[in-house]
Parts: C-alpha cells; structure tokens; sequence
C-alpha cells in the first residue's frame, strides 16, 4: 500500500532544455479546417493558387476538384461555369473562372479565431531539446461561395442593361436642380463609429494587395529546409532567467478561467435598496451618493449613510470626491467625467467638461445666482453640454438665470472653519488655473453686481428680494473695509475681534484673501502654501506664538518624513505628497500641519530628516507621463543591508536602468561574495521596479 511518504516522494525523472525559435515567429500561421472531417485531408488535392494578405491576415487556397470522380455531378458543374462565365466562357471583364467550362475548382478563404493566438506554439522537440515557437495566428479556412454572387450579380447586371436600351429611347435631358451642402466636420465619436462599421472593414480589406505564394508539399524540399528554422539558432539561444515564483509561473501556463459575473448596481435607485447601500465601505457609499445626487448638504449625507457612523470620517470621505459650495458638498468633475471620456451629447472630450464644470461651480462660489449666457461665452462648450452642466448643480428661475440647488449651510461653515478654510485654499488653486486656461484677469473673476432695473418696471418679489440682499452684501463690505481699516495698526487683534464676532466664519474669509494674494496653489495643495507655511518670516509685527508654530510644524514635518523614508526606503516627492495629504486626513482637524505645506518645505525636511536626492536621468520612454519628479532615498538605515543598498543606489547614478546579473556582479565585487537570492530580491523590491525585464528606480517610472 502506498503511503503519504510515498506520493509526496515525486522525483524529478529528466530536465528538457526549452529553447525559443524566433526564425517563423512572424511566418508561422495554424491552419484550421472546421467544416472538413478529420480524416478527409487535403494532402492529396493538387493545389491552383496560394495567395496572402499579410496585415489583415487572410489566405485563400484554390484547390482542383476531381471531376472524374463518380461523386461528381458533371450536369451541375457545367451549369455552374455556364452562370458564372456565360455562353462565350467570358464574364465580360476578360477573365475567366472556369476555363474548362466546368466548375473543376474551389476556393477556400480564411477567417481569424475569436480568441488570441499568443498562448499557442509549434514545439519540435530533438536531441533532448525542446524547441518553441510561437504562431503569428491560427486561421480556419472554410469554402468560398463568391461564385454564386458573381453569377447573381450577372444576371442583374443584364436584366438591367436591357430595361436601359427598351427606355434608351423615350429619354430626354432634363434639367434639374442640384443643391450643393457642405459636410459638417467628422467628430471623434463619429469616426469611431464609422471604424467599427461593416463598410469600413470591407473597404480596409479591399484595400490591401494580394501576394502570391507558392506552395510546396510536406515531403518537398523546399519545406525540409524551412522546418529547421523551428529550431532555434546557437547564436540565438540566450539564457533568460526566470524572473516568476513557481506560483506565478503555473498560473501563465493554465490562467484561471474568467467566469461571467454580473455587477450589482450600487446607485441608491429602485435597483438597490438603501439596505444595500449601507452594506459598503464608507469610501463607497460617500461616492456612490455623492455621484447621484450630486449636490448635498453634510447633514442630509449624514442622514442617507449608515447610523452611527462618526462624523470626522464621513469628513475625510467626503472630501476625497466633493468640493464645498456655499457650504455643501458638491460632486468633484472628474467623479462624473471621468479620463479618457467623452460627451454624449457633442463628443467633446472629459478633460474640457471637467474644466468647464470647475468654472461653473467656482462662480456658485461666488454668487447665488448666475446667467447661462454669461458663463457659456467663456467656457465656450456645446450648448447642451452646459445645460447639463447646470442642471447638476443649479435650478432655473424663470426670468433670472440659475440658481444654485441647496440653501447655503452656514451652520457646517461655523461648525467645521478647518475644513472651510482648507477649500478655500483649494478653490483658491482651481481660480489660479481656471484665469490660465482661459486667459481671464483678475477683474473677469469678479462676481457682477445686479443691475437696478429700469423705471416703469414690472418688478417680482423674487427679484426684490435678490436686489436688497445685495444691498445688504454690498453695505457689508463697506463696514468690513471700515473695521480692517480701524484695526490695521493690530493684526492679531483684529482676527481674534472677528472670530469672536462672526463664530468663526470671519475666519474663512479673512484666509480667502491671504490666499488670494499668496502663490497660488494646486487643487492638491502642492504648488505653494501661505506665507508663514512656507517656513518664511512674516511681517514685522508677527508675534513670537505664530514663529513657535512655524517651527513646530516643521518639527513635525520631519518626523513624518523620517518615518515614512524608514519605511518605504525611496521616495519621490510627488509619492511623498500623496503619504502628506492622507496622513493629513487621518489626523484630527486644526493639527498643526495642516496649516499647508510647500513643495520646498517638504524637500527640505526630506534632506534634513537623513534622506538624500538621486540624480537620475528619466528614462526616455517615460518621459511623456514624468514631471521630473525629485527622488529621495534613505542612505544611512542603520541595517545589515545598508552597504549593498548603497551599492546599488550608486549604480542608478551611472545608468537609469540595470539588468540583474549587472547587479550582481556589482554586489558580489564590492562584498567579496556573490549576495544570496533572498538578500538580492529584498533590495530590488525596496528600491526598484521591474518592466521589460530591466529594473528601474522607484519613482522614475509612471505608476
């Protein structure tokens, strides 16, 4: 009886080298036969007429038929070449089908396989070697009924030459009218369409010459020949090394099979309940309602997401894809049109509606009310697409314009001045980059004061009431520019004075306007920061409190980045911002980082924190999706693999891209011993990538 020693006891009976051939590895096509019994080959049949279409992958075989074979219908085959050639054995083009006047051939054409020939190979296996290579394509090769369409079209074609010589006659030359119209310009939606058509692909197919091939039997020599090329080459047997776990290795050999699954919808419609909803993470249910409901007011999120849940998390949740309007939350533009999307309604792509949108809701910043025709005049989109825009965010006031959708919460502004100030600086980056794209000035970005309307005027209620809140806004600046002019001789006093005043809400503003005359900033917060954030002096009369918070934040900072260069060993900055902003979120509100940090902050603190900058060309290839990115590396870990770390880091100073044994080589002439596998793979996984079989330093490749 065989035991569990026994089976696990599985020798290893012989290696078999395994080479890739590549002399037929663009020639090599599998030629399938789905209609033909398997036993009922053609390697008897003579063969007329080979012929390829290299691009398109297509082949047509012309293969005699024995007509003297007692299965022939000779009456048949004579009727065929009689419709198709005519009386004469003359189509009328000067070619001829069947020259015998007999139908003594067919055609076979080619169709690709639905699925991808690149997991199957031609293997020859000799001398203990087994040699590979792969198939350019596997065709299957069916008869061609194209005869019966030109006799068809035969007949048409005569029947038709005679109705014109019964009416040749009775025909007279009138004269018509011929309206000229000029094409509108092909949209990109349109020409994807019209890619995809079934016209498009037989005009791309007809397109293309036949080449001639000339065939040779299986015992010709003339294939002899060519079949050693399925041997591999000595000059081109290169020793690749295996770069998959054993696990990896199975699972390209047999892939798992993908089964078809159906997505639950995860809208909050009739087609998932409130119930279901509530079953997702909080990241998803914030996005998914968020998503469609678009605009929506912190309580009533509060309200729809799962019972008690804490506020400061839905917070962090929110602002991942909202933006505060009028103190609610709005659905960020990208959330709804996503990269590499394009409008329904005129084909213009995502990246333009997110911009146009941004603009939309950054003057719902600034007014309650705005005009359609005022915003579409600069956004310049389709009309329709503005419509929807508005729609997303706005209501319509017969009369007066667009209306944004939710009641300002001055509530959330008063509770949560953190946040509020933290948008503001967002918005402060989006207003930056809006003036760019659309080369606007200052001036332009201002909000327009409402026009008095004219005397003998029939005036509504709802416009009434929009013009004395004006008013009451205009007389409000007044007396705010009266208090700063009141209270400029003392700064610190006059923010506490309107803290205690407004409940915070002051505070919101007066940080607007620092922004505004700051560098500006990215929606991200990486392009500058306030004054002091950046680790600057501030004026002459900045008190010594706000000099002690200046360098506690960059205590705090360095300590951030101490920690995460221990643990992630190299770091770009822009990698180093994304750890920053959701260490940011987990962090409880009015922490002292974050006031903002600078790019040129962070730098530092990464030099300062035991961190040092690679100089490291960007490799070519990536250089449309880098920004020259600033990479730092953690040179002094204090480990047992500090030294052939730094041996390796030093090789990325000579050449932007290594091959592993160059590595090591390397290693093994600065230790005096070649590293071990495991020591070699922790140090390529702490500080490398691997494409292509080449290994690249962490933060010069795109992620």
């Amino acid at each position: 009886m065989a035991t569990a020693t026994d089976d696990e006891d599985d020798p290893i009976v012989e290696e078999i080298d395994v080479y890739l051939a590549k002399g037929l590895a663009d020639k090599l096509y599998l030629f399938q036969y789905p209609v033909r019994p398997a036993g009922m080959t053609y390697e008897g049949t003579p063969r007329l007429a080979t012929r390829i279409k290299p691009k398109l992958h297509k082949v047509e075989l012309e293969l005699g038929i024995n007509v003297t074979s007692p299965n022939y219908s000779r009456s048949k085959g004579e009727q065929i070449a009689l419709n198709v050639d005519g009386a004469h054995g003359d189509d009328g083009s000067g070619s001829c089908t069947y020259s015998t006047k007999l139908m003594d051939k067919q055609l076979l054409c080619s169709s690709q396989t639905p699925g991808s020939a690149s997991r199957y190979a031609i293997a020859l296996y000799r001398r203990g070697e087994l040699h590979v290579t792969p198939l350019q394509g596997v065709l299957q090769l069916r008869p061609s009924f194209s005869y019966l369409d030109k006799a068809d079209s035969k007949h048409k074609d005569k029947d038709a030459a005679q109705d014109g010589d019964s009416s040749q006659e009775e025909a007279e030359d009138d004269v018509k009218q011929v309206t000229v119209r000029f094409a509108r310009p092909e949209s990109d939606r349109a020409k994807q369409r019209r890619m995809q058509s079934y016209e498009y692909m037989q005009q791309k197919q007809a397109e293309e010459p036949w080449f001639n091939l000339r065939h040779h039997g299986l015992k010709d020599g003339r294939a002899d020949h060519e079949r050693q090329y399925l041997l591999a080459q000595s000059g081109m047997m290169e020793a690749c090394e295996l770069m998959k776990t054993p696990k990896e290795y199975l699972s390209m050999l047999m892939p798992p099979v993908k089964e078809e699954t159906f997505e639950v919808a995860v809208a909050p419609s009739n087609v998932m309940s409130m119930a279901q909803l509530r079953t997702l993470p909080l990241g998803d249910q914030v996005k998914t309602l968020m998503k469609n409901v678009r605009v929506l007011q912190f309580s009533q999120l509060m309200s729809l997401l799962s019972p008690g849940l804490d506020s400061v998390s839905v917070l962090r949740s929110v602002q991942q894809v909202a933006l505060l309007v009028q103190g609610c939350w709005v659905v960020k533009s990208e959330v709804l049109y996503p990269k590499d999307s394009l409008s329904p309604h005129s084909g213009i792509p995502g990246e333009l509606l997110c911009r146009g949108r941004d603009f939309v809701m950054w003057r719902f910043t600034q007014e309650r009310m705005l005009l359609r025709k005022d915003v579409a005049g600069i956004i310049k989109l389709a009309p329709d697409d503005v419509r929807e825009i508005f729609q997303q965010v706005a209501v319509s006031r017969i009369g007066l314009g667009w209306e944004f959708m939710q009641p300002r919460d001055d509530d959330f502004v008063r509770r949560h001045a953190d946040v509020v100030q933290r948008q503001t600086m967002l918005w402060a980056g989006v207003q930056a980059r809006l003036e760019k794209a659309y080369g606007l000035k200052k001036e332009d970005m201002l909000p327009k004061k409402p026009e008095a309307p004219p005397a003998g005027t029939v005036v509504t209620g709802e416009e009434r009431l929009r013009l004395a809140r004006s008013k009451i806004m205009e007389h409000k600046e007044n007396l705010e520019q009266t208090y700063k002019q009141r209270n400029s001789q003392n700064p610190t006093r006059q923010t506490h004075n309107a803290v205690e005043e407004s409940g915070g809400v002051r505070v919101k503003e007066e940080r607007a306007s620092d922004v505004e005359d700051a560098e500006p900033m990215d929606v991200d917060g990486s392009n500058g920061a306030p004054a002091l954030a950046n680790g600057e002096h501030g004026a002459p009369g900045e008190s010594a409190a706000a000099a002690a918070g200046a360098e506690t934040q960059r205590r705090e900072l360095r300590a951030f980045v101490r920690a995460r260069l221990a643990e992630h060993t190299v770091l770009s900055l822009r990698e180093l911002r994304r750890l920053l902003d959701r260490h940011l979120a987990a962090l409880a509100p009015g922490h002292v980082l974050g006031a903002g940090v600078s790019p040129l902050m962070l730098q530092e603190a990464a030099l300062q924190s035991g961190g040092r900058q690679m100089h490291v060309q960007i490799p070519p290839q990536f250089l449309s999706d880098a920004n020259n990115d600033k990479v730092f590396v953690n040179w002094n870990a204090g480990d047992a693999h500090e030294k052939p770390r730094q041996v390796l880091l030093e090789m990325f100073n000579e050449n932007y891209r290594l091959k592993r044994p160059a590595i090591q080589s390397r290693l093994a002439l600065a230790g005096g011993s070649e590293p071990d596998k495991p020591t070699l793979d922790k140090l390529l996984k702490e500080c490398c990538v691997s494409r292509n079989g080449m290994w690249y330093l962490k933060g010069t490749t795109p992620s």
